[in-house]
């Protein structure tokens, strides 16, 4: 009789585990999901689908431009693979000191479907290369 018991708990363990993991994964993918594109991706894609996604890309050399009033910066992000292909980002905030042309960069935000610029709430740039690991051999 002990034995019986004993696999119930089991039972009641193995269902609450796989409930756990559903729960999960059903929370994991919902409408409000953050699209992770490169510039032709973002600019194949319906602007209205693109009410919240990140961006990522080169700041072009043309057309950074400081936003009024306050902090902010506009500029055209580059398409890394095709650099033909540019979108217009305004953001608004303290701009990273690390920001520069040919910069590598990643917005988030989303796309202002009447200017059809992306208005970025996020600009994180990636690191120069000159602050990573020298190989020394």
């Amino acid at each position: 009789m002990a034995t019986k018991g004993g696999k119930g708990i089991y039972i009641a363990a193995l269902v609450l585990f796989l409930a756990g993991v559903g729960y999960l994964v059903a929370s994991g993918v919902t409408k409000d999901s953050v699209y992770f594109l490169n510039v032709g991706e973002a600019l194949a894609t319906d602007a209205r689908e693109l009410k919240q996604a990140r961006l990522f890309g080169n700041v072009a050399a043309e057309g950074i431009e400081s936003v009024q009033p306050g902090p902010g910066v506009s500029f055209l992000l580059l398409d890394k693979e095709n650099p033909g292909k540019t979108l217009r980002v305004s953001y608004r905030g303290a701009v990273p000191d690390t920001f520069k042309a040919g910069a590598e960069v990643i917005v988030e935000g989303g796309m202002d479907t009447a200017s059809g610029v992306f208005q970025a709430s996020t600009l994180i740039t990636k690191c120069p290369s000159k602050y990573q690991k020298q190989n020394r051999s």
